[in-house]
């Protein structure tokens, strides 16, 4: 494997800001005095300019390859968008990269729009978008100008011909918690399920982990949104206790809510969580989750660049910019063997290599979705710890 079996050796280098210099050209300017007025120079005419001479858009870039990024600038998810703008920005300094050059596009003004601007403009690979119905929207504009997207969605429908997901897939997750769970005794499970695409898709994937793992899901119950429809589901499953493991597929704060209801009914219960948590910066001090399991990518490196981040950018970024800054690790990486003005090779991102970033080692499927090295963690004593780590690469 290329990049994620180097990763340990280089992981002290990967967060290292590189020294930007400066070179100030100052031009002498020497004032003559003549001793008569200077004749007048001569009219000459300018030569026509034809209309193919005309340029619109961006100037022609001849050093670097156009990169377009396209997330939310503007609208309910402008925080969000411009946090992964800050990532990208901050990636090409951290990796003085000198051959990419990356233009935001806003997908709040339209994303078939923003993609259509970007490649009249020159793009050759996108980064983004963030949602799942703009990746629908912008995919067959790329597909048509065989120009690689690279989202930040984890929407595996989305994914294929052209179209690669960066976004933590919910399935990896609890695929990686089952696992462990079942390597710990958990043999008997019970399941939490939100009535949502997301819920659907975690039920699925859920039944056919511990199905896999010699497992067996005892009990699984679906709600909604509404007050104590929880508590209703949670009631209904009790008739089935005790259980050695139950996932609750929501939030963290939708989980400590549930979790004590669970543990009347199965007190020795383990509360399994999913990727969700790891986007709650204040998941560990739920304190219906004490002892809780649930797998994401590593924070190590992350909590290096949030400090980076914040000393640049005077706020704390959002949990999923990291995608942002690993994208363009990615695109520097491949941007080696990328000739200027030449296609994306596309190709590299489907041979099955890893990569590392700040989220850990990662590689594409042939499905098009990043296969991630996932640890798991374990809320204790007001914080998290690793009981499970993430491997350092992927078994061919």
């Amino acid at each position: 494997m290329a990049e994620a079996m180097t990763m340990p050796q280089r992981a002290r280098g990967l967060f290292r800001l590189a020294a930007l210099a400066g070179t100030l050209l100052l031009g002498a300017c020497q004032t003559m005095v003549p001793r008569a007025p200077a004749p007048p120079p001569p009219v000459t005419k300018a030569p026509p300019v034809s209309e193919t001479e005309v340029q619109t858009g961006l100037p022609r870039d001849t050093a670097r390859n156009r990169v377009a990024l396209l997330v939310p600038l503007s609208g309910a998810n402008a925080g969000v968008g411009k946090s992964l703008a800050n990532a990208t920005q901050l990636a090409l300094l951290d990796s003085r990269a000198e051959k990419v050059r990356i233009t935001n596009y806003d997908t709040a003004i339209g994303a078939g729009a923003a993609a259509r601007r970007a490649i009249a403009e020159g793009a050759q690979l996108i980064l983004g978008p963030l949602l799942a119905e703009d990746v629908r929207a912008i995919a067959p504009i790329a597909r048509a100008a065989h120009v690689p997207v690279l989202s930040f969605s984890n929407d595996a429908s989305v994914a294929g011909d052209g179209v690669y997901l960066m976004g933590y897939a919910p399935s990896q997750s609890i695929e990686r918690v089952v696992s462990y769970a079942r390597s710990r005794g958990v043999t008997n499970f019970g399941g939490l399920i939100p009535n949502s695409l997301y819920g659907t898709r975690a039920s699925t994937t859920f039944l056919r982990a511990v199905e896999a793992d010699g497992g067996k899901v005892v009990s699984l119950q679906t709600y909604d949104r509404s007050a104590g429809a929880m508590a209703a589901a949670v009631a209904r499953m009790a008739k089935d206790a005790p259980f050695d493991g139950v996932l609750i597929a929501d939030s963290g704060a939708a989980a400590a809510a549930g979790a004590p209801l669970v543990r009347k009914a199965s007190p020795q219960v383990r509360i399994l969580g999913t990727e969700l948590w790891n986007s709650d910066s204040g998941v560990s001090a739920r304190a219906g989750l004490e002892g809780a399991w649930f797998a994401s990518v590593s924070n190590g490196f992350y909590r290096q660049y949030a400090t980076k981040y914040r000393a640049r950018f005077g706020t704390a970024p959002y949990r999923l910019s990291s995608l942002g800054y690993d994208a363009v690790l990615l695109t520097v990486r491949i941007a080696r063997d990328w000739k200027i003005g030449a296609p994306f090779p596309e190709a590299r991102l489907r041979s099955g290599e890893g990569y590392a970033g700040i989220d850990g080692a990662f590689r594409f499927g042939r499905d098009g979705v990043a296969e991630r090295a996932l640890e798991v963690q374990e809320i204790r004593d007001g914080a998290t710890t690793v009981v499970s780590p993430a491997p350092a690469g992927f078994d061919k």
